[in-house]
C-alpha cells in the first residue's frame, strides 16, 4: 500500500515550479480552491548540504494551510538526498519528490534532473539514499519525462521497480520541452505497466491539463490516481475548482487578489532572499483578460518596492 493512500482517487496536485510554487502563490491557491497535494519548488540537495544552506532553505517554508506538502529535490550526489530526506521527515513533509524530469539546458548539462534518464545507475542511487533516509516515515516518489529524445518506457519500468510510491509523468520527453502535445497514451501505458507488475505505485499525469473537468476526463480516461497540473493555474488561480469563477471575475476583483498576493509576499520575503521582480510572473495570472490589462501589467511591473507596488494596485482598483 503506497504511504500516501490518505489522499482522494482521483488527486489533484499544485505541480513543483521553481520560483513559483513558494509558501506564499501556494497559500493564495488554496484561498482559491486548494488542491488535494501541493509540492514545493525545485530544492538542491547539494546546496542544502553545503555553505549555502541558508539561501536555499528558504524554500522549504510551508503553513497549515499548504499542506499536504511534500518536498521537491534534486542534485547529484546520493549522500546528500540521504541527509537531506532525514531532515525533511523531521520538518514534518508528508512525502519527498525527487525531480528527475526538469529540462533546463544548464541543469542537464551538469547531469541533474532529466539528464539522469540517461544515467540510471546514479538516479537508482538517488532513490535507494533518499529511501534510507526517510526510512518509511514519509514518502518517496519521482517526478520525470518520458524519455530523454524519444519515448522509452523502459525509464519508467526502471522507476517502478525500485518501489517508489508515487511516480508523475509529465507527457513529453526533455527533447519536446512544452513544444507539442502531451502525450497521455503513453503516460496510461505506464499506469498499465504498473498494474501488469501488480505494484502499489500511484500513478500521476501532467501536462496541458487546463481545468479539474479536464483532468477528471483524462484521470478516468487512463484510469490514473492523481492529476497534477502546473501551467494551468496561470490561467486560473481557482483551477481545482469544479466551478471556478474566474472567467467572471472583473479587474478590480483580480487586481484585489494579487495585492493579497503581493501583501504576503511582503510579509513573508522581502529583504529576505526574494527580489520584487519575483512578483513580475504572476502579474499575467491576474492583470489579464480585460481591456487595458496591457498597460497595467507595464505600470506593476515597473514598480521598485512592495509599497509602491501595493500604492499602484490600490490606484487600479479605485479608478
Amino acid at each position: 500500500m503506497s504511504r500516501l493512500n490518505f489522499l482522494p482517487n482521483p488527486f489533484f496536485a499544485l505541480a513543483p515550479m521553481d520560483d513559483v510554487t513558494d509558501t506564499v502563490f501556494r497559500q493564495i491557491v488554496a484561498k482559491c480552491c486548494k488542491p488535494d497535494l501541493f509540492f514545493t519548488e525545485f530544492v538542491n540537495a547539494d546546496g542544502l548540504q553545503s555553505l549555502g544552506r541558508e539561501g536555499v532553505i528558504q524554500k522549504l517554508k510551508f503553513t497549515e494551510s499548504d499542506q499536504p506538502i511534500i518536498a521537491q529535490i534534486w542534485g547529484l550526489k546520493p549522500e546528500n538526498f540521504y541527509k537531506t530526506a532525514r531532515e525533511l521527515v523531521e520538518l514534518g513533509f508528508s512525502g519527498v519528490d525527487l525531480n528527475f524530469g526538469c529540462p533546463d539546458k544548464t541543469v542537464v548539462k551538469n547531469g541533474a534532473c532529466s539528464a539522469l534518464i540517461n544515467n540510471r545507475s546514479l538516479a537508482t542511487e538517488i532513490i535507494q539514499a533518499t529511501k534510507e533516509g526517510v526510512s518509511g516515515r514519509a514518502s518517496v516518489s519521482v517526478k520525470t519525462r518520458l524519455g530523454f529524445e524519444v519515448v522509452d518506457l523502459s525509464w519508467a519500468e526502471l522507476l517502478l521497480d525500485q518501489g517508489v510510491d508515487m511516480l508523475t509523468i509529465h507527457g513529453r520527453t526533455r527533447k519536446e520541452l512544452s513544444k507539442v502535445p502531451a502525450h497521455w497514451e503513453d503516460i496510461g501505458r505506464v499506469r498499465k505497466m504498473r498494474d501488469d507488475k501488480k505494484l502499489p505505485t500511484l500513478i500521476v499525469g501532467n501536462g496541458d491539463v487546463t481545468s479539474r473537468k479536464h483532468g477528471e476526463e483524462l484521470a478516468q480516461k487512463y484510469s490514473l490516481d492523481g492529476i497534477m497540473i502546473g501551467r494551468g493555474v496561470f490561467n486560473d488561480p481557482f483551477v481545482f475548482s469544479s466551478t471556478s469563477p474566474w472567467q467572471s471575475y472583473s479587474r478590480q476583483q483580480k487586481i484585489a487578489l494579487y495585492s493579497e498576493h503581493v501583501r504576503l509576499f511582503a510579509k513573508i520575503w522581502e529583504k529576505k532572499y526574494r527580489p520584487i521582480r519575483t512578483l513580475n510572473k504572476f502579474c499575467k495570472i491576474y492583470v489579464n483578460g480585460y481591456e487595458g490589462a496591457k498597460g497595467d501589467r507595464e505600470k506593476i511591473m515597473a514598480a521598485v518596492s512592495t509599497d509602491e507596488l501595493l500604492l499602484i494596485l490600490h490606484e487600479m482598483i479605485q479608478s
